[in-house]
């Protein structure tokens, strides 16, 4: 990742600006962990969709879709988002697998 300059770079002191460019790329690191928690997410229900017709095999997915879930909804809320009902509508995230979450 390259690091550039803020443009308020003459006005402020050094360290004022080595704190706004860690703050600028620990943000960067945020949302890059969230996109990967997202793609987690999307791939394990796929998954789930498409090959859980066996039980057993099914109970591993759905395990592997609730922790992908979770992480992700972990990270959502570092990354200071808390409500997660516009999410769970958009990936369609199947009731059997917010039960394993403790979700009513």
């Amino acid at each position: 990742m390259s690091v550039r300059m803020p443009s308020n770079f003459s006005g402020a002191s050094a360290q004022e600006t080595a704190l706004d460019l860690l703050g600028h790329e620990i943000l960067a690191e945020k949302a890059a962990a969230l996109g990967r928690a997202g793609q987690r997410v999307e791939e394990t229900l796929a998954r789930l969709r498409d090959n859980g017709d066996d039980h057993e095999h099914r109970l591993r997915l759905l395990k592997d879709a609730a922790e992908a879930v979770h992480g992700y909804f972990i990270q959502r809320e570092l990354c200071g988002l808390r409500k997660h009902d516009a999410v769970i509508r958009e990936y369609s995230i199947p009731k059997a697998v917010l039960a394993r979450l403790g979700a009513k």
